[in-house]
């Protein structure tokens, strides 16, 4: 692997900048922020300038915003963006760090449809498929999904009097019970499913959002009960919760953090 360039880091670190605040920086805030000696960061903006990644602010001339050009190569990312093959590399990464079933989904209706799934290498593991479609209150991914919606398209997928198949004994079959463990996600930010569609397994699960923070999809990790403990599911929240956010990543979310 060959070395970074000190001049290229340089003018990334002060793009980059500009994801923040305002967006608009004067030179003296970049030779404040980045700690550069005031003439390479003359020569750098002057030089970002002239290839249009940055503009002067309109009656500000000593003021600097992001140009066309940032933009252009974020809009050709986008183009390229594909959500399964996309979820397909972020699973395969989580499931090689804690060796158990990994699943992205989407929300059709009031069911899921995985999109994306890497197996557990244990002889013992969750038996699914990619392409599968289950009902999403009995999944994790699925009240994840189902919790993220505006209360009023909530209402029009799953009204009051809707019926609710069980897929176990532990599934969740009252609307009023169902919107309750909703409330619950939202708050939490995490979806856990135990024995609800498998009697066998229990998941967890993490929303996935896209560059404008919707969430498109949420990304599971499924354990046989054999290896389901409390702290087993606390260190899965975490690793799912870090999986999502990457996959977010991908799809061009910043987090507020």
């Amino acid at each position: 692997m060959g070395r970074l360039v000190p001049a290229v880091t340089r003018a990334l670190d002060i793009l980059e900048l500009f994801l923040d605040g305002d967006g608009t920086l004067s030179a003296p805030d970049i030779v404040r922020r980045l700690q550069l000696p005031r003439t390479t960061v003359h020569e750098l903006v002057t030089t970002l300038t002239a290839r249009r990644y940055l503009v002067t602010v309109p009656g500000q001339p000593g003021r600097y915003r992001l140009g066309v050009r940032p933009y252009q190569l974020g809009s050709r990312y986008a183009e390229q963006l594909d959500l399964a093959a996309e979820g397909q590399q972020v699973a395969r990464t989580v499931a090689e760090t804690c060796d158990e079933t990994v699943h992205v989904a989407i929300l059709e209706g009031t069911d899921v449809i995985y999109i994306a799934k890497v197996d557990s290498t244990h002889a013992v593991r969750m038996v699914s498929a990619a392409g599968r479609r289950l009902p999403a209150h009995c999944t994790s991914v699925g009240k994840m999904l189902l919790a993220s919606l505006p209360e009023q398209e909530l209402a029009a997928r799953l009204p009051d009097d809707a019926e609710l198949v069980a897929m176990t004994p532990n599934s969740i079959t009252d609307p009023a019970a169902l919107r309750e463990s909703l409330a619950e996600i939202r708050r939490s930010g995490i979806a856990v499913e135990s024995r609800e569609s498998n009697p066998d397994v229990s998941c967890v699960a993490a929303p996935v959002r896209d560059r404008a923070g919707q969430v498109v999809a949420a990304l599971s990790i499924s354990v046989p009960m054999i290896r389901w403990s409390d702290e087993r599911r606390a260190e899965l929240e975490q690793l799912a919760a870090k999986g999502a956010a990457d996959l977010s990543e991908h799809l061009g979310h910043r987090s507020p953090a």
